[in-house]
């Protein structure tokens, strides 16, 4: 997995050394001691609060937690399931067209589409990659069913509703695909049934920081 990192401001930094020479120190002795008012670093000590870096007590000051902002990140992230931010799905059928399933993607905004059975089950998934192949392969992708150019189960990277979000977005990154299909097992004879019930992207990713970082 990734390292997470945090880039932090030169004033932010300062204000770390000053709060880890000096704390538990109040806010205005902080400012004091950068030539600034109080409410000039507001946001900084607010980003620096938020992120976990410094603990704040009424009366006493700020303190450092001792906390990296990697930790914090993933203290947070390891909470989160795929099935709190996952996507509705985008699913054609396995005898669908090629030239169709690129409408389909067109359409609704992806880059790749799950591909299920008449029962629903997932049979693979269709890039834009696959598409482009198919469509430079001469072959007419009026006719040409998208099965033959998907790629198939068990070839496909899935995540599953109760998968931490971190689990699932390390799956992103090792696999270089841009979504996964969100998938739950049918109880059956069968362990390869699987039910696609959702997408999830970096986008789904990337709104879960921004909303995080509206709080």
């Amino acid at each position: 997995m990734q390292v997470i990192t945090i880039e932090l401001s030169q004033r932010q930094e300062l204000i770390l050394a000053i709060v880890r020479d000096f704390g538990p120190i109040t806010g205005e002795h902080i400012a004091e001691k950068l030539h600034l008012t109080r409410a000039a670093l507001r946001s900084d000590l607010a980003i620096l609060t938020m992120s976990g870096l410094l603990g704040a007590r009424p009366r006493v000051g700020y303190y450092l937690t001792g906390k990296s902002p990697a930790s914090v990140i993933a203290g947070v992230l390891g909470n989160i399931k795929v099935a709190e931010i996952l996507s509705q799905p985008v699913a054609v059928r396995d005898n669908c067209s090629v030239y169709d399933a690129i409408v389909t993607m067109f359409v609704e905004d992806v880059g790749t589409i799950a591909v299920v059975s008449e029962e629903g089950f997932l049979e693979g998934v269709a890039s834009r990659k696959d598409m482009l192949k198919a469509a430079l392969a001469g072959k007419n992708i009026n006719t040409l069913p998208v099965s033959v150019a998907m790629t198939r189960m068990p070839n496909v990277v899935v995540t599953y509703p109760e998968e931490l979000v971190l689990r699932a977005a390390d799956k992103l990154l090792s696999h270089q695909v841009d979504s996964l299909p969100v998938v739950t097992a049918v109880q059956s004879d069968s362990p390869d049934k699987l039910k696609v019930v959702g997408r999830f992207t970096k986008t789904n990713i990337t709104r879960l920081f921004v909303q995080l970082g509206e709080k």
